[in-house]
């Protein structure tokens, strides 16, 4: 039985433990220094961004798993004013502390740190307005975007800024400070984004949860909505819905953030290379699940990928994966269904008969295993 909510293709294998090794790097980008962390490696850089008021720190939780399957360089900072990044002390009107400034700092840094090249983007919230921009600036260098939960081009609309208008007192925020240049600069930073839509090209994979702000319908029903609605209308974006997750997916789920950042990567590379990052990813997505079982979010990685075996046809992989859930997941019911599935394709109905037996037993409600199972005793 097929309850899976992420796409995940991955080769069976062993992997080697890599432990990342991080560098703080202060960078003077013109009088004044912006922060870095860098965990170095070989292969296309993925670049992430925080959500509004939040800096480098929020990733801290998945960067090394990312690290130890892709072994790519990750590369988190702190935006001016944020962290341990220090505002331009030369810039004087609020105006001038914009998001196209934000984007030429990004840019300057990443230049003094060598990374002028191909580049992957991740973000959160706000964000995803950051790796808008630079993906229309620089469409030939991002070879994919990860949206978690991002803060859409057309998402605040007049009404909901004069809203926010009448919600926020400005006198209550810190200035000098990047927060305090960040709600100054909101609603045009809004206006000015409206209409941008990322290059038609750029592969995308968009991430959100059933309700990002719980107690506050409107607000949820528009973004929810409009993020339907972008993966319905490009044929480069993929959505995925975080079920269960609130706004930050990345703690809530951070396995399905981990796991598509992956897949996003394996996606820019040649078939050799691919075939050599995937050997380590089933290993990943194992470790992921036991440290998620409390919740059973990951249980759904491994059912995907237990089907994306079945797909290309690698039914021994299918069968070790399904066979590796139902002992890390023994009360699900799909477990034991989905593994019932893989032995029958098998032609081991024996075996068979009794995971469709147990899924009945813990889920009396599995119609389509009563089916499954009356047809393979009457044969």
């Amino acid at each position: 039985m097929r309850h899976f909510y992420l796409t995940f293709l991955v080769i069976f294998s062993l992997s080697f433990a890599m432990h990342a090794q991080s560098q703080d790097t202060l960078v003077d980008v013109g009088g004044y220094k912006m922060y870095f962390n860098i965990i170095k490696g070989k292969g296309t850089p993925i670049l992430f961004e925080a959500g509004g008021g939040a800096d480098s720190s929020v990733w801290n939780n998945i960067l090394e798993k990312i690290h130890k399957v892709t072994g790519t360089t990750l590369i988190t900072y702190d935006r001016s004013g944020f962290g341990q990044s220090e505002l331009n002390p030369n810039l004087k009107n609020d105006s001038d502390f914009g998001i196209e400034n934000g984007i030429k700092e990004l840019e300057t840094g990443l230049s003094m740190l060598g990374f002028n090249n191909e580049i992957i983007l991740v973000s959160h919230s706000y964000g995803g307005l950051y790796n808008l921009l630079f993906a229309r600036k620089h469409p030939e260098k991002v070879l994919s975007v990860i949206l978690i939960d991002a803060t859409l081009s057309n998402f605040w609309n007049e009404e909901l800024l004069t809203m926010r208008d009448m919600n926020i007192d400005m006198s209550a925020i810190k200035k000098p400070s990047g927060d305090f240049y960040l709600n100054s600069n909101f609603n045009e930073t809004m206006r000015y984004m409206r209409s941008m839509q990322f290059p038609e090209n750029t592969p995308i994979t968009n991430i959100f949860p059933e309700n990002s702000f719980p107690g506050f319908p409107v607000l949820s029903n528009r973004w929810r909505k409009l993020h339907k609605e972008l993966g319905e209308h490009k044929d480069n974006v993929k959505n995925i819905i975080a079920r269960g997750s609130g706004h930050a997916v990345f703690r809530d789920n951070p396995a399905l953030v981990i796991n598509a950042i992956i897949k996003a990567y394996s996606e820019t590379l040649d078939e050799g290379q691919q075939n050599a990052l995937l050997h380590k990813a089933l290993d990943n997505a194992i470790e992921l699940s036991i440290e998620a079982k409390v919740n059973n979010r990951s249980e759904h990685d491994l059912n995907e990928l237990g089907y994306s075996f079945l797909r290309n046809k690698e039914l021994d992989k299918a069968l070790e994966v399904f066979k590796l859930t139902t002992i890390l997941f023994p009360d699900s019911f799909n477990a034991y269904d989905s593994y019932g599935e893989a032995l029958l394709m098998a032609n081991k109905k024996e075996e068979a008969i009794k995971m469709y037996e147990k899924s009945i037993e813990l889920n009396p409600e599995n119609e389509n295993g009563k089916t499954v199972l009356r047809q393979m005793k009457q044969e």
